[in-house]
């Protein structure tokens, strides 16, 4: 029955239109997080979208399709279409129709082969299975056969309809099986490590009391589960300066055992050993760093990307990967997991009889390959509304704004006759912005300011105008650190960053940012750089981006607008003109934050 009050509206094609002015937007928007895909976020109506994976990641934790069809009938408008209900139980239900359980090796020419069982919940299933390339590639028809090992329970269908494969090509199987539309749920039991005692300290070296969140223990909690099969693996979407680090470690001192911490930049790697030496027993006796500057091995190792997919020639192999197969590890933690390298994901197929996390703001790729994440890291375990965390001061409470200035005259005519990727680097160079900044430095005089860019020459630019220390991909990272400590103890009040802080920085006090160009419309690193505003502080948090009217940048902002839209942040536009422009913003703190 139609309800106008309602603000969804639910069309056959399988878009989800939220009208934002309605009393129930927000209510709605958090209810449809779990297995909805903002697509769009026009001022009016934000356009999401059901999609195979959103439905996969929502059943693998927990939220099933009943769950998602009753969010819609909550919230709609007007009656939800049939066929989209159809559409929804029947694609979640593919959810577990495969899935991974352990099979005894065979012996074969005097060489123990490990193997396992891909079973089928049905006949129709199996017999699509069985004419895919995959099945020719990787699978064989199979008899199940119990042993006193089988520790997963299988229904009568299921012993019917079984192949093995190769333990080697466990995260391949998956990886292929998604692209043809069929998730696999991987029900294996994961191999223990190397035992390590780790535990997390009640007070840290400060003498500060240190304290779990509820959320992040149900981070962990969502994530090892009962730790039977099919546990253990996962990724946790968590907003930026929510303690995914703590995370990690909480589950870490839960498994106690080897681990392995791959991360974004050494200046990350640094942070992780510093909270790790901070937070828990370890001591720099059972920490080691792995990265292009120091490559030690220990319990505990750090490492970088970087290092990993390094080789010394284009069609070489990588020499680091060994990094993972030598070491028994029985844990490995993916910092910023978006960020994994698409090389990596070679090895991290291989990588799947030991437990794993991934942890991140956003599940969005740029390339694409969130399917990637799903089948070889492992589904989304655990999300939270960053909006959610806000109300409970456990991130700042942000306001974001959006500058929108014109042209000097003569650069009209340079973005006149521009290619396309030219028009981009114009615009976001507009040396109309240098005022701006400036204007907003001296007006914000109580705030930690950052100001992140993606051009170097703009950024020395700036650097110099505000007479601030700059941080590039070139700083050394002695220098670099030296830098964050410096912005951290308050010597530094204003820091120009390129995009190498877009990761896995940690600056509590930055409370606010100015935006003065990205890359190309990234709602990954737009959520990144509003993360670097959103440790909690007893000040409101202002993000700031300056876009040029009336050119492209406008059009690639409006895209990583969809990601603030999604957490529910709101964009107030000014027109800039003259120093005055920024008078409309109110400096005093909301009622809340008094």
């Amino acid at each position: 029955m139609a309800n106008p009050s309602n603000p969804l509206i639910v069309q056959s094609d399988r878009t989800l239109l939220l009208d934002v002015h309605s009393p129930l937007a927000e209510e709605c928007r958090n209810a449809l997080i779990p297995f909805a895909e903002l697509i769009s976020s026009p001022e009016h109506l934000h356009t999401y979208q059901l999609t195979p994976l959103s439905l996969w990641n929502a059943a693998s934790a927990d939220f099933s399709a009943k769950d998602a069809v009753a969010v819609l009938d909550q919230f709609a408008r007007y009656d939800v279409p049939a066929s989209v209900k159809i559409w929804i139980e029947e694609t979640a239900s593919r959810f577990g129709m495969l899935r991974l359980v352990p099979c005894a090796p065979k012996e074969e020419d005097g060489k123990i082969i490990d193997r396992l069982y891909l079973v089928a919940g049905n006949q129709r299933v199996y017999k699509e299975i069985n004419a895919s390339s995959v099945a020719k590639k990787y699978l064989s028809p199979a008899v199940y056969e119990e042993t006193e090992n089988s520790v997963v329970q299988l229904t009568e269908d299921e012993k019917k309809y079984c192949f093995t494969l190769l333990l080697v090509d466990r995260g391949t199987v998956k990886q292929s099986l998604l692209e043809l539309n069929w998730p696999v749920k991987d029900d294996v039991p994961l191999a223990k490590g190397e035992y390590l005692e780790i535990s997390l300290k009640t007070e840290t070296a400060e003498g500060k009391k240190f304290d779990i969140r509820d959320y992040q223990k149900k981070s962990a909690d969502a994530l090892l589960g009962d730790g039977g099969p099919g546990t253990g693996f996962g990724t946790i979407v968590l907003p930026c300066g929510a303690g995914k680090t703590v995370v990690g470690m909480e589950i870490m001192s839960r498994l106690k055992t080897k681990t392995l911490i791959l991360t974004t930049n050494i200046s990350a790697v640094h942070q992780w050993i510093d909270e790790l030496l901070e937070k828990t027993n370890l001591t720099s006796q059972d920490i080691a760093e792995y990265t292009g500057e120091e490559k030690t091995i220990k319990s505990v190792t750090v490492a970088t990307y970087q290092i990993l997919t390094w080789r010394p020639d284009k069609v070489g192999p990588y020499p680091h990967f060994d990094l993972f197969r030598k070491n028994n590890w029985g844990l490995v933690i993916y910092d910023e997991v978006h960020m994994l390298p698409a090389p990596v994901f070679r090895v991290v197929a291989e990588v799947q009889a030991i437990n794993r996390v991934g942890l991140t703001a956003t599940l969005v790729r740029e390339d694409g390959k969130e399917g990637h994440v799903f089948s070889l890291v492992g589904p989304k375990r655990y999300d939270v509304p960053w909006k959610e965390l806000e109300k409970s001061k456990w991130i700042a409470s942000a306001e974001c704004i959006e500058v929108r200035l014109n042209f000097q005259q003569e650069k009209e005519l340079d973005y006149a006759v521009a290619t396309l990727r030219e028009k981009y680097r114009i615009a976001s160079e507009n040396p109309v912005k240098n005022q701006i900044v400036k204007d907003i430095v001296e007006k914000f005089s109580q705030d930690k300011i950052l100001v992140i860019g993606q051009y170097l020459e703009q950024l020395n630019i700036l650097a110099e105008l505000l007479d601030a220390p700059i941080i590039t991909g070139k700083t050394k990272t002695a220098d670099r650190d030296k830098i964050y400590d410096d912005f951290r103890n308050g010597k530094i009040r204003v820091l120009v960053v390129s995009k190498v802080a877009n990761f896995a920085i940690n600056l509590p006090d930055a409370s606010l940012a100015i935006q003065v160009s990205g890359t190309f419309g990234s709602r990954q690193e737009e959520a990144q750089r509003l993360g670097r505003i959103l440790r909690p502080k007893e000040r409101k948090s202002r993000f700031f981006t300056l876009i040029t009217r009336n050119t492209v940048e406008e059009e690639f902002g409006s895209n990583r607008q969809k990601f603030l839209a999604e957490q529910g942040y709101a964009y107030r536009i000014i027109r800039w003109e003259n120093s005055e422009s920024l008078n409309e913003l109110d400096e005093e703190l909301p009622p809340e934050w008094s």
